[in-house]
């Protein structure tokens, strides 16, 4: 063998290599195209996944025919073919990986109404994954019996070695299957933290707080958590403020003109909820004021303080108009002994 009876096979190889990356630089384009323009969502997936590996293909169908032109021994011959079968397998596997993850994705978007957490996208590829690397074994001659086996007895010990993590698993699995945390809910755990669901993978849920942080809590300790979901069930929720007037006002007055204010709030205000109707609830005699709840409602957790802010500012103007006195805190000095005052 000299050099010239490796310059066919070596410009079969480059060729179909460089029309595998022109068939993805012109045909693919296209096709995503055309897919985007259409309502099923199947076609975006599949144009979306095979994109990178139409070259790959086009290049082991290039080694193919090159292996065709050179004259290599019967053992060695069968040798490549077998590598250029595994090689076809597991880019099928990757192509299909990549649909299985896109497809969990989309599927539980839907039925969640949420972006889908990346432990059950991880999950769906490591599985065809794992089942393409079996086909892979079996098609080279490998028997894979005795190897689930031994992964079997092996998976027991690291199963006994890594119980923490596999608690965090399968912890994120049933926090994910129960629905009543999704990414993108605002949730506050507990322990005091609050913010929004960003991703629940395999070992933690990461949370996204106001101030725009991330909180990394482990699932297993999430699981055990007292969470409350200000998404669920609905995303409206109440918005609950204290106030106080003095003794001397009247009641129905104040009721009437802090009524009124809550209205504006609610339909001027942007989070407000136009059609929900205000109202107030008197609610303790307290030590300087006569106190009482407003009540109104928002369509998001976070515009609460913004409901709250315009809320307190414009009542204050309107009692200021209105007379209505807000009193000032009471403090008062009760003289024990010899005349050590003691404050109240």
């Amino acid at each position: 063998m000299d050099l010239s009876d490796f310059a066919v096979p070596l410009g079969l190889v480059v060729g179909a290599v460089f029309v595998g990356f022109l068939f993805e630089l012109v045909v693919l384009r296209k096709l995503r195209e055309m897919a985007a323009s259409t309502r099923f969502r199947g076609d975006d997936l599949i144009v979306g996944a095979v994109k990178g590996v139409t070259t790959l293909w086009f290049g082991i169908a290039g080694v193919y025919l090159a292996l065709v032109r050179l004259p290599l021994t019967p053992a060695v011959a069968g040798l490549l073919r077998d590598l250029l079968l595994a090689s076809l397998i597991l880019s099928g596997v990757i192509v299909l990986a990549r649909i299985a993850a896109r497809l969990v994705g989309f599927y539980t978007g839907r039925i969640q109404g949420m972006p889908s957490s990346s432990l059950l996208t991880n999950l769906a590829r490591i599985t065809v994954l794992v089942l393409g690397g079996l086909v892979i074994l079996q098609s080279l001659g490998i028997a894979i019996g005795p190897l689930i086996a031994a992964l079997g007895v092996g998976g027991l010990a690291v199963a006994l070695a890594m119980q923490e993590t596999l608690s965090n698993l399968f912890s994120g699995v049933m926090i994910i299957a129960s629905r009543q945390l999704r990414p993108g809910d605002f949730v506050r755990l507990d322990s005091g933290e609050e913010g929004y669901v960003e991703d629940v993978n395999w070992r933690n849920t990461t949370i996204r707080s106001l101030p725009n942080n991330m909180i990394i809590v482990p699932n297993a300790r999430l699981a055990q958590s007292v969470v409350t979901n200000y998404y669920q069930p609905e995303r409206k929720m109440s918005v609950v403020i204290p106030v106080g007037v003095s003794y001397e006002s009247d009641l129905s007055h104040v009721e009437e003109v802090t009524i009124a204010v809550a209205n504006e709030v609610m339909t001027e205000i942007e989070g407000g909820v136009p059609e929900f109707e205000p109202f107030i609830r008197y609610n303790n005699f307290g030590s300087y004021s006569i106190d009482f709840s407003v009540i109104m409602q928002t369509r998001e957790v976070v515009e609460q303080y913004r409901i709250k802010h315009e809320f307190i500012k414009r009542l204050h103007r309107r009692y200021g108009e209105e007379g209505i006195v807000i009193p000032y805190p009471i403090m008062t000095n009760i003289h024990v002994g010899e005349g050590i005052p003691t404050r109240r």
